[in-house]
């Protein structure tokens, strides 16, 4: 399964820079929404995909009884994911004032307009 997970991972960061060379702004978005999706894919991948109780210690206990999920690559996804959607606000406001303003979402069109 983790190398099924690893080839997913390598589709979507090709994916993600393919759409980063196109020239449409709105294309590069969506890269940049797809390149944060797998990074957040690889970091969960990473972390080892076994199944695991809520890593809770029982009263009395020093440590976990059996095999327990760590907490900690799921914290950096969630961390991740809500940067991402302020990264993603951004740019949509961004690209919504652009193509106001230069009537156009091609970025060598953009290059060349004088405003």
């Amino acid at each position: 399964m983790e190398s099924l997970m690893a080839y997913v991972v390598g589709i979507l960061f090709a994916a993600a820079i393919y759409m980063m060379l196109r020239r449409s702004i709105v294309k590069l978005v969506i890269g940049l929404i797809l390149l944060s999706n797998s990074a957040n894919l690889l970091i969960f991948v990473m972390a080892g995909m076994t199944r695991g109780a809520p890593p809770l210690i029982p009263d009395g206990a020093q440590a976990p009884l059996g095999a327990v999920a760590d907490p900690l690559p799921q914290a950096l996804i969630l961390t991740a994911i809500v940067i991402a959607f302020g990264v993603l606000a951004f740019s949509v406001v961004l690209i919504r004032r652009a193509y106001e303003i230069v009537k156009t979402d091609d970025l060598d069109q953009m290059k060349d307009t004088d405003t």
